[in-house]
């Protein structure tokens, strides 16, 4: 299922709303300037650029008119084209005839700068411009009139002139921006992602933190720590019952065991195999119990463990037939408790001595150990479901189905890491890897 991303909702959809409004509310602006001017034509105000062009200075210094392609051009497009042209020392040059309105002006052109006229009625004989234009010969101001254009269409092509690059510019501004204001917005709700892949079986009691959190999304991050908070009473209420059970149960069962060790009734003799699994299995959920604790943990030599406790099963092993050796590639050290380990190393062996063959090898690599037997093996479809709780690979098969389940747990809450492989005589080979000290 392909996820929709927040950026099309947090970015792309305001930038083009935006946009699209900026340009909306342009264009009335535009339309009302047209709107609200008297209304006719005003003097094409690029003539002057063409008449500077065309003026120049005789031998004399005095000012001339050179008729350039472009000012033929012009007079060839206006035929009632004139002009003024005056220096900055107010000599003048014309051309055409200039309206007697704006003789006065002659000799006063230089003080000015830019200007619009327009008569007030068709044909707007009286329309005329004003710039300042700088040329070949210096600055000169000119006064002219030539082909007319309407204010609407000027209007247009200013506002395309500076609306375009203040759109170019604001779209590019806001493509930067936006996203880095959008993901600093979110950051928080990135960093709650990050400790909420911190959370797993192992480390209950933790919760989201809310700080830096958008209030539309503290709703969700408070939803998820309440849900947090029913799974932990949950779980805690299941722990207690499961050592609440299996303290009251090893009191029975010990009394069970002792009259069946004192009984020379037969058939009451074969029920001790299985009470000793049933005994067995209450100290394993004790176990499990205890993993919660990791008070205990400190720095344990890892090869004198092994010795340890394989000196403790050897003789169990030599009773049923079979033999056991430990080989110590390296000596290393780990940190953990030092009786879950204990009870990994029982249970892995013992594993092996009741569902594997006659020879049990345990070796030591650092932090590292391992386990094989020369029994069947286990297949590689099971190697994963063996350490479930209560999977047997035989229906049939004895014991308790927490053995396996339970050396996971502990090497978990150690930080480590378990898996099933083949062994070099076809048996199975379990390899527990630890952090090293």
């Amino acid at each position: 299922m392909k996820h929709s991303s927040l950026k099309r909702a947090l970015i792309i959809y305001p930038l083009t709303f935006h946009f699209i409004t900026l340009y909306i509310a342009f264009a009335i602006l535009v339309s009302v300037a047209i709107r609200l001017d008297s209304g006719g034509p005003y003097a094409d105000q690029q003539i002057t650029s063409v008449i500077a062009q065309a003026i120049a200075r005789d031998e004399a210094g005095r000012l001339s008119i050179v008729m350039t392609p472009e000012l033929e051009q012009l007079r060839a497009s206006s035929p009632t084209l004139w002009f003024v042209a005056e220096d900055s020392n107010r000599q003048t040059v014309s051309l055409g005839n200039v309206p007697p309105l704006y003789q006065s002006f002659v000799g006063h052109l230089s003080e000015l700068s830019y200007a619009q006229m327009r008569d007030r009625d068709a044909p707007y004989e009286l329309a005329a411009v004003i710039r300042r234009e700088r040329s070949d010969i210096g600055e000169l101001t000119i006064m002219g009139h030539g082909a007319l254009s309407e204010l609407s269409f000027m209007v247009l092509m200013a506002s395309n002139t500076f609306a375009i690059p203040i759109f170019l510019m604001l779209l590019l501004t806001s493509l930067i921006v936006t996203p880095w204001i959008v993901k600093r917005a979110l950051g928080g709700v990135l960093r709650v992602a990050q400790e909420a892949e911190q959370i797993d079986t192992n480390s209950r009691g933790l919760r989201l933190n809310t700080r830096n959190v958008p209030r539309e999304i503290l709703p969700l991050i408070s939803a998820v720590n309440q849900a947090l908070a029913r799974l932990d009473d949950g779980y805690e209420r299941q722990r207690r019952f499961i050592a609440s059970a299996s303290h009251e149960l090893r009191t029975p069962i010990a009394i069970l065991q002792s009259k069946i060790e004192s009984s020379t009734h037969q058939p009451v003799q074969e029920l001790g195999q299985d009470v000793y699994r049933l005994a067995t299995l209450t100290e394993q959920l004790l176990d499990l119990e205890r993993l919660q604790d990791d008070r205990h943990f400190k720095k344990l030599d890892l090869s004198s463990l092994v010795r340890n406790v394989v000196g403790e099963l050897a003789p169990l092993v030599i009773s049923k037939g079979g033999t056991i050796e430990v080989q110590v590639a390296r000596s290393g050290a780990c940190f953990g408790d030092r009786g879950a380990l204990e009870r990994v190393i029982m249970n892995l062996v013992q594993n092996a001595i009741d569902h594997g063959g006659r020879s049990v090898t345990v070796r030591v690599d650092g932090p590292d150990f391992e386990v094989e037997d020369d029994g069947p093996g286990i297949p590689p479809d099971e190697r994963e479901s063996v350490f479930e709780p209560f999977h047997r690979l035989r229906p049939r098969q004895t014991g308790s189905g927490l053995g396996l389940n339970l050396v996971k747990e502990i090497v978990s809450r150690h930080r480590g890491r378990i898996r099933v492989r083949e062994g070099s005589k076809g048996g199975a080979l379990i390899r527990v890897q630890l952090p090293e000290v």
